[in-house]
């Protein structure tokens, strides 16, 4: 199995909307592993790691979908690495 992995941050409407949970919720039905936290300045942060085939999906949520009461402004995607040789995590979690 192929993994791969990235850094993000989302802007927009993302916090006190449930987008950690449902970001959480989401990583856990993909099988992708990693962290997600809220930022001082009202952003949203976190690691991902993954199937390969399945980062694209979390990505897709991430830049277009999130949380029902969200509203994505824009998400960058940064550090992307295409072939992890092997996972730092066990789950993915939400940071308080």
């Amino acid at each position: 199995m192929s993994l791969a992995g990235f850094h993000f941050e989302v802007f927009g409407k993302v916090q006190g909307v449930f987008f950690r949970a449902c970001t959480a919720e989401e990583a856990n039905n993909l099988g992708i592993v990693g962290w997600v936290r809220n930022t001082a300045s009202g952003s949203v942060v976190g690691e991902a790691q993954g199937p390969k085939d399945n980062m694209a999906s979390f990505k897709d949520f991430l830049q277009h979908r999130g949380s029902p009461g969200s509203r994505i402004d824009r998400c960058e995607i940064t550090d992307e690495v295409k072939d992890l040789p092997q996972l730092s995590y066990s789950e993915f979690s939400v940071k308080r």
